[in-house]
């Protein structure tokens, strides 16, 4: 799973190809041994779930990013290798 950023112990990856969630744009965020899937558009939870102060700055961090992130989706779909996102700072 590519990794395309990381902040204060979270770390998030983007990559296409999962049936489970129908192809909407969304990223993964992994903070200690707990993951989640967010979706890009409205930052809301798909599947998994984390701790509430992580989720604020995933969702903090989604926000600035959004256009990044759905750049990287793009990317993804079509089999390219993606850019880095800036971490929160």
């Amino acid at each position: 799973m590519p990794r395309i950023s990381s902040f204060y112990g979270i770390v998030i990856y983007l990559y296409y190809d999962e049936a489970r969630h129908e192809g909407r744009p969304h990223f993964h965020a992994v903070y200690r041994g707990r993951e989640a899937s967010i979706d890009i558009r409205d930052r809301g939870v798909m599947a998994g779930s984390l701790p509430p102060r992580a989720l604020r700055l995933v969702n903090e961090w989604a926000e600035l990013h959004q256009a990044e992130l759905l750049e990287d989706w793009e990317r993804a779909r079509l089999g390219q290798a993606l850019a880095p996102i800036a971490p929160l700072a």
